[in-house]
């Protein structure tokens, strides 16, 4: 198991509690001082089973200034969190098969 972790947040800090109390072992990614790569936020979406789009945090200011108005692609839009990490949703855990956003931290736990 591996949480994409942003110390910084309270649902990915709730998130992380809750990981802790049903196991010891995971792994933490801080994603914003070790970005993902493209091949991995493409596995990611594949976990998630969800568009480049649904990943995006779209009230984020680079996302704002910089791409909201265009018309992106998947790729295009994969290639932006890659250089903006945080414009990730956080957290995110995954396993093996199958990955979870926490935007609301209890939905973690149906990967136990």
């Amino acid at each position: 198991m591996k949480i994409y972790h942003n110390p910084r947040c309270s649902k990915s800090r709730k998130t992380l509690e809750l990981i802790k109390s049903n196991t010891l072992d995971f792994e933490i990614v801080e994603y914003l001082k070790q970005p993902l790569t493209i091949k991995e936020i493409r596995l990611l979406l594949s976990k998630l089973n969800i568009a480049a789009l649904e990943l995006v945090r779209v009230n984020e200011s680079i996302w704002k200034e910089k791409y909201q108005s265009k018309k992106m692609l998947d790729n295009e839009i994969i290639n932006a969190i890659a250089v903006h990490p945080q414009l990730m949703k956080r957290p995110i855990v995954i396993t093996n098969k199958k990955a979870i956003i926490g935007t609301a931290p209890e939905n973690v736990l149906q990967l136990f």
